[in-house]
């Protein structure tokens, strides 16, 4: 049965709203709820599609707002916003979490990611006793193993050993104890390698943005990397490209075009749409949007007036510098003043309130084109920018970093070059050993930033001559970062706005903020089963 995604992924929301007190749980009043459930095609399809809208949460703000404290909490990007409550960023955003201030944008998201889970649970438990087609119910419970498997990776990085639930749960089962990290990424490793092997390799026009085998073997590339598995991250990224239905998009900055939705590069993507009747478009747009826009008069239908949270550091716009990335700097960073690269014509001079932003610089990545503005008939919700979470640029980063740490510096020399030729650049054929791994790292940073990846890369590449991870080498009151806002930089709009403090990351601790304290609360109301991540 072949229906548009977008279309039927809202049916049974409710049934996922289970009251639930401890965000572990699934009530088991709503399981009962369940017991009618799943007895035709058209029931487990919808479900599964919930789980789809659950995983993303673009549809409000505080869903996504997790994503945006973690960029913020990284080198590329300060906090931004001037004029609003920044409580649910700041501790995050300048190191001062501890126990007692966890912001409530940290435990959303926790409870997020499990209610998410808990429907993943019940998919695969539920279709796999339902009466349909067995290539069907197959599809669907493969599909749920993989968003409970990404749900864990995300979970993991943000707090490393974590609560693993693989079977729907009611009230009686609390006290859950939080289980190693290298076994959580063994379940979901077994999740990923169980889907990719019934998922098809595409779909036809009508079920574009299902899961397929290839976006499985991504997030297995992925997860490989971060596990330090390198033998397996080469392998199966090396697949992906070899193997996969994928080209790098041949204009970087057409990547997250509003007009390129499920591009040649795009491994996986979430489903938007403008249409006013689905909460499915892209509010990264609106939250991470420049503040305070300014049109000429008769103009006013450009203004499309963001919020100015997590805006782009000048420190990531002096990497892009550094290397001469003309391209990829004018793709992903905004500078008040300037034309907005693909859109020059429109927007030959993009203006914004310098008052309230701390950088004078937004995403160019998140930007919509003028025309589109005029097409919306809402701006501050329903953006079809792509927000893609898996593509193909990735992979051959990640299959460079695998072959530089597997001895094959030619390989990945060869990766970084073509990666860097897409965007004019020359080769790093001339480095070799440590320089060519910063290297490797530095291409990374580029091409990846506001992709939602810095933090997690930071935390888990460690610095060969130091010994040290990279978050801890670039925060801290010797952190290179804090070093260069407090002592190097010059910049004429984040050294004068002293509301957002400029030592951001000075207060970070090593051996304490390599992870998130986990929630507090679950800690109080767990009877002494969980425990706090070290040194909070």
């Amino acid at each position: 049965m072949k229906k548009n995604i977008i279309a039927i992924m809202f049916g049974v929301v409710l049934l996922l709203m289970a009251s639930c007190e401890d965000f572990i749980e699934v009530d088991s009043r709503g399981q009962q709820n369940l017991d009618n459930y799943f007895q035709s095609e058209e029931e487990c399809v919808s479900f599964v599609n919930s789980i789809y809208k659950g995983f993303a949460s673009w549809d409000d703000w505080w869903q996504q707002i997790l994503h945006v404290s973690n960029m913020m909490s990284t080198d590329d990007a300060w906090m931004g916003n001037l004029q609003q409550d920044p409580s649910k960023h700041y501790a995050l955003a300048h190191y001062f979490v501890d126990p007692t201030n966890i912001p409530s944008s940290l435990t959303d998201y926790y409870y997020m990611k499990y209610l998410n889970i808990g429907s993943c649970n019940t998919a695969i438990h539920r279709i796999a006793d339902a009466n349909i087609p067995e290539d069907i119910k197959n599809r669907l419970v493969s599909e749920a193993k993989f968003f409970r498997a990404f749900n864990y990776w995300e979970l993991v990085q943000n707090f490393g050993d974590v609560v693993l639930v693989l079977e729907p749960q009611g009230t009686s089962d609390l006290n859950k104890q939080r289980t190693a990290k290298a076994e959580v990424y063994a379940q979901i490793v077994k999740d990923l390698q169980e889907a990719e092997a019934v998922l098809p390799g595409s779909y036809d026009s009508e079920d574009l943005g299902r899961v397929t085998k290839w976006a499985c073997k991504a997030l297995l590339a992925r997860t490989y990397l971060y596990m330090k598995d390198y033998t397996n991250a080469y392998a199966y990224a090396n697949e992906v490209i070899e193997e996969g239905p994928y080209s790098l998009e041949p204009e970087f900055v057409n990547i997250w075009s509003v007009y390129n939705h499920n591009g040649v590069e795009s491994i996986f993507e979430i489903q938007v749409n403008q249409d006013q009747q689905y909460y499915v478009g892209n509010r990264f747009s609106v939250v991470m949007g420049a503040r305070g826009e300014t049109w000429p008069e008769g103009e006013e239908d450009k203004i499309m007036d963001g919020w100015g949270w997590c805006v782009p550091s000048s420190h990531l716009e002096q990497a892009y510098l550094s290397e001469g990335d003309e391209i990829r700097r004018k793709s992903t960073i905004i500078t008040i003043g300037d034309a907005v690269y693909g859109d020059e014509e429109e927007n030959p001079n993009y203006q914004f309130n310098p008052d309230i932003n701390k950088s004078g610089r937004v995403w160019r990545k998140y930007y919509v084109p003028i025309a589109m503005r005029r097409e919306l008939t809402t701006k501050d919700r329903h953006i079809p920018l792509p927000k893609i979470l898996l593509r193909l640029g990735e992979m051959y980063l990640t299959r460079a970093e695998a072959a530089y740490f597997n001895n094959n510096e030619g390989q990945a020399k060869s990766d970084i070059a073509f990666l860097r030729a897409r965007v004019e650049l020359g080769d790093k054929n001339d480095l070799s050993g440590n320089d060519l791994l910063y290297a490797i790292w530095k291409e990374r940073r580029l091409e990846m930033a506001s992709e939602g990846l810095r933090l997690f890369d930071l935390r888990r590449e460690i610095d060969p001559v130091s010994g040290k991870a990279m978050i801890a080498e670039a925060m801290g009151p010797n952190g290179y970062f804090v070093q260069y806002n407090l002592n190097e930089s010059t910049d004429p709009y984040e050294t004068i706005h002293p509301s957002e403090s400029q030592d951001k990351g000075i207060q970070f601790v090593e051996g304490r903020h390599e992870l998130w304290p986990f929630p507090q609360a679950e800690i109080d109301r767990s009877n002494g089963f969980l425990y706090q991540n070290p040194n909070y």
